[in-house]
């Protein structure tokens, strides 16, 4: 079924206001989901001065990812202080949790506040250090699964909301997550929510027809504060498109590396120490250079797509290029299943976002450090079974003939 965009007679803030509205005086429990960046700060702001005037009180999770600007975790406190009267819980995670690093085939996953590491800053006095905070908490668990399970237990196993600043207009995959008519809404009316895997809290999506202009207007007109690490990303010329504050080592996120350089040198001596390939990601994961295939990707012309892919995967480390090549079997199987005995070279579309099969596609999955192969349509492996899923997928590729080792 297709999706399509549906105007609406009121403007964005409008909406998000009676979305917001709707959601504190229907929901009991409501948390708000904040990274320090402009749309979750600009939610947090609209949800704060409803809820003074609804006489409402909610609370709020932020993930610190040990690696950050200090202008954004000044900017954090200061939403926290500002609003203290409001704001019930403020979760403030300093967890060890495992993500993506797209710098390195060495050290292709990373763990925030790893014990017995270096850190590259301290936590705050008052941050969720303790392994056992949470009951749902595993060591070095992904953040996707934390904010997964988070909803589950902040609901109490009651009706509850998440409150989420992504918008549509962003990528075409967070599009696809809220226009997704697969799935479940609070009601046909509530196309901005959605069911979380727990079955009792929702994912409410305020802001999630808002375009990029609409938020620096609010900003403009309202005067509230905004994160000013965008002033001095601004002034560095890097375009609004661009501009990113998270963890700083993924897919996306890479390109503002060379930025804490000229910010922070001394936070950026320190990341370079601790994660592996920062020092070449702040040279080569520039917004236009294609080290990483992030856009354009190119091959030697004597190679063929798919024998290219075979000869990034015998560059790499051994142990990474076994994941790669046990995710690739179980992506080339499926489409195997479903009557493509082989995918093509190349396909018009095939590096973009949507997952179009080609052997293109998976060559630039491979350069652009994707570890999860999220563009192949993965979910990451949980730690805990990886061994187990590896073993198993080794066996499977010889039963199929496909990526053998023999």
């Amino acid at each position: 079924m297709s999706v399509y965009k549906i105007p609406l007679t009121q403007n964005v803030l409008e909406a998000a206001q009676e979305r917001i509205s709707w959601t504190l005086e229907n929901l009991p429990r409501v948390c708000v989901s904040f990274s320090g960046g402009k749309d979750s700060g600009l939610m947090l702001h609209l949800t704060a001065k409803l809820a003074r005037k609804l006489n409402k009180k909610f609370s709020v999770l932020f993930i610190d990812w040990e690696a950050q600007f200090s202008c954004t975790i000044r900017y954090v406190q200061k939403m926290r202080d500002n609003y203290r009267d409001v704001i019930e819980h403020f979760y403030w995670v300093a967890l060890p949790l495992t993500t993506q690093n797209s710098l390195s085939q060495f050290q292709p996953e990373w763990q925030c506040w790893e014990p017995g590491t270096d850190w590259v800053r301290q936590p705050p006095p008052d941050a969720i250090t303790q392994a056992d905070y949470f009951p749902f908490y595993d060591p070095g668990m992904t953040f996707e699964q934390f904010v997964r399970d988070f909803a589950d237990w902040f609901s109490e196993k009651r009706p509850a909301a998440v409150m989420v600043g992504i918008r549509a207009d962003e990528s075409y995959n967070r599009f696809i997550a809220i226009a997704s008519q697969q799935k479940q809404r609070f009601a046909d009316d509530k196309p901005w929510t959605t069911a979380t895997p727990g079955g009792h809290a929702w994912y409410i999506y305020p802001i999630y027809d808002w375009k990029t202009a609409d938020v620096w207007t609010w900003f403009a007109k309202s005067q509230l504060a905004c994160n000013p690490l965008y002033n001095l990303m601004y002034q560095a010329g890097v375009p609004s498109r661009y501009m990113r504050i998270c963890e700083p080592f993924g897919p996306e996120q890479r390109q503002g590396l060379w930025l804490y350089h000229v910010i922070e040198p001394e936070r950026w001596a320190a990341m370079c120490a601790r994660v592996s390939g920062v020092r070449s990601g702040g040279v080569y994961a520039g917004q236009n250079n294609p080290f990483y295939g992030h856009r354009k990707i190119i091959k030697p012309d004597h190679l063929s797509w798919e024998a290219y892919a075979s000869l990034l995967l015998d560059s790499m480390p051994e142990q990474t290029a076994e994941h790669y090549r046990n995710k690739i079997a179980v992506y080339l199987q499926w489409y195997k299943k479903r009557g493509m005995e082989t995918i093509p070279q190349t396909q018009p579309g095939d590096i973009g976002a949507k997952d179009i099969p080609s052997w293109r596609r998976i060559c630039k999955v491979l350069l652009n450090n994707d570890y999860w192969c999220r563009a192949l349509s993965f979910s990451p492996t949980k730690p805990k079974n990886y061994q187990r899923y590896s073993q198993r997928m080794q066996a499977k590729r010889k039963e199929w003939g496909i990526l053998c080792n023999d």
